[in-house]
């Protein structure tokens, strides 16, 4: 029989408590200034009894954030040689590296007039290249880890061209309907590993949530402004998508829940070579929320309409499935929300009420970028839904109401003066 402990800290539970055997451990976080990077700070930051040394790593400094006390940043750009990023880690005394957190990750501009992550080929050049460009970096300056984890996500199981297996599960095999950069950043940190000894993770999230600076590839900022501004021009908050859309099971992954996965993936020796999802453990569907969203904002809401005659209809250009059988679905859309951010009126509210708050941004720009996610996930029916069964037999437990976590998300975008105050 096999015991251990699990904690509560706010509206996250389960998580699991370190020995004392993990001490004095240097930890180091690239792509450091996004989502997942400054989550995993936050999370580290809370132990420096165990991390006494974190090194984050990204072009710019993580923003809007002070960073804790045992957290050193680096300059540095992983388009560089491998030379050129080993000295820079040499001249900032990077002489021990424990467990190395990968989470940087170039975003190719789309062809014109194509979804965001249609430039799937150029995707996977420019970040297998950031991948190999640091570990060859590492080698270089003959620091090897004891772990590498590479974080991913759900396209992993290729749901963003169609129904895949239901639950997704890690040994689901690859999708190659389009090249997936996943997949050569995965043959790469292997070849790596079985080369220099370190062991490795690789963690899979669904639609990462937290609250940052840059705006773009996430879709609570764009909600966000999207429940502000239905209330600046006094307007119910209107769900676009149909009814299966609404009802639609979809797993949310909260960046700081991320953290803790992924803080005790490298710390349990028997998690090491072997990739895992990392969702909140919580049955989450815009149907259960969107009440929950108008009600923060202080105002009205609509569900979807049951007259298809109101919506536009659409369909993914593939035929084949993820899942190798079936039709591709239709997705049914009311009105685009990237359309709707590019509207006057839309673009003009969002000026007074950032000119009120003293917000930023004030303006509302790189809307397709900002705004494409949002649209694809409020008008899709298709399932994410990915087992944490792995982790749970392993001895992970963390889990956290979605609902929850998106609304504090919305408080920290407040607290960043992205977002005006709720109810205000």
């Amino acid at each position: 029989m096999k015991t251990q402990q699990v904690y509560s800290n706010g509206i996250y539970h389960g998580l699991p408590v370190h020995g004392d055997e993990h001490k004095d451990l240097t930890a180091v976080v690239t792509g450091a200034n996004g989502i997942s990077g400054q989550h995993l700070l936050r999370v580290l930051g809370q132990s420096p009894s165990r991390w006494s040394k974190i090194y984050s790593l990204s072009r710019r400094p993580p923003m809007g954030t002070e960073l804790p006390a045992n957290v050193t940043h680096i300059s540095v750009d992983f388009l560089s040689k491998p030379e050129d990023i080993a000295a820079v880690l040499r001249e900032a005394g990077v002489t021990k590296i424990d467990y190395v957190f990968f989470f940087s990750y170039i975003q190719v501009a789309p062809e014109p007039g194509k979804p965001l992550w249609s430039n799937a080929e150029a995707m996977c050049v420019k970040n297998t290249e950031l991948l190999a460009n640091f570990l060859s970096a590492l080698s270089v300056a003959s620091v090897i880890p004891r772990r590498v984890l590479l974080q991913t996500g759900a396209k992993n199981y290729g749901v963003h061209l169609g129904p895949a297996k239901v639950p997704q599960e890690e040994s689901d095999a690859r999708v190659l309907i389009e090249p997936n950069f996943y997949y050569p950043q995965e043959d790469y940190l292997w070849d790596w590993c079985k080369r220099t000894g370190a062991g490795w993770n690789v963690a899979r999230p669904g639609p990462v949530l937290g609250a940052v600076q840059d705006a773009a590839i996430n879709l609570m900022f764009p909600l966000a402004v999207y429940a502000a501004v239905s209330k600046h021009l006094g307007q119910p908050l209107e769900f676009p998508g149909d009814l299966s859309a609404w009802e639609k099971l979809q797993d949310q992954s909260s960046a700081l829940m991320n953290g803790y996965l992924e803080e005790w993936a490298v710390l349990t020796p028997e998690a090491e070579n072997q990739a895992f999802n990392a969702t909140d453990g919580s049955h989450f569907t815009y149907g259960q929320f969107w009440p929950k969203l108008a009600a923060a904002f202080g105002i009205d809401w609509k569900g979807p309409s049951l007259d298809p005659s109101q919506y536009t209809v659409s369909k993914l250009s593939s035929e084949t499935t993820p899942r190798g059988f079936g039709s591709q679905p239709e997705y049914r859309e009311r009105f685009s929300i990237v359309g709707w951010a590019k509207r006057s009126d839309v673009q003009q509210a969002w000026r007074e009420i950032a000119s009120k708050h003293n917000l930023q941004p004030q303006e509302l720009t790189d809307i397709d970028r900002v705004f494409s996610v949002l649209e694809y996930t409020l008008n899709s029916a298709i399932f994410c839904n990915m087992s944490m069964d792995k982790a749970r037999r392993l001895g992970f437990f963390g889990t956290v109401n979605s609902c929850d976590s998106m609304l504090q998300v919305i408080q920290e975008y407040v607290d960043l003066k992205m977002m005006p105050p709720l109810q205000a």
